[in-house]
């Protein structure tokens, strides 16, 4: 199973349309926030499902703060970040995560990608397609697969 993941796109969809393009085939495309945009407009642009939540920015849209679903056997956790100090680390979406069972975390709000691994929790923040704040600014989101073997991969990818 491939997943996109992207965030923080601010209304902005000229690099989102480059990475559906790009990144075709992939079986589910989520969102961590500050679409600026209506989750119906998202899910026009592909042929697959779609999990999106409301980011600081989202506040005219009807997006849920958080979101929690399966993908094969894992449970994920989706949230923007910004309610949970993200910018001062990830102890509070550690804890949210234990609470609800959630093996995946993914966030945005910082604009840049991180991924990592505490407890048995994997955390993936794709940062942002429009406005990169990590060093050389490059746009980025990340993919993750699940194997037959239900091993998990995630990458960051630049644009």
């Amino acid at each position: 199973m491939k997943v996109l993941i992207v965030s923080d796109t601010h209304g902005y969809e000229t690099n989102l349309h480059k990475v559906i393009e790009i990144e075709k085939p992939f079986d589910m495309l989520i969102h961590c926030g500050d679409l600026e945009r209506d989750i119906s407009d998202l899910q026009s642009l592909v042929d697959c499902p779609v999990a999106a939540v409301a980011g600081n920015n989202d506040y005219f849209y009807n997006l849920k703060p958080n979101d929690i679903f399966r993908i094969k056997d894992h449970t994920v956790l989706l949230t923007h970040g910004h309610r949970d100090g993200v910018y001062y680390g990830i102890n509070n979406l550690l804890y949210k995560a234990l609470e609800n069972d959630a093996d995946i975390v993914m966030f945005g709000h910082t604009h840049v990608p991180f991924i990592d691994e505490v407890d048995g929790v994997t955390f993936i923040n794709p940062g942002s397609l429009t406005y990169p704040r990590q060093e050389k600014r490059i746009p980025t989101y990340a993919v993750m697969t699940i194997d037959e073997d239900d091993l998990i991969e995630t990458e960051i990818k630049y644009l």
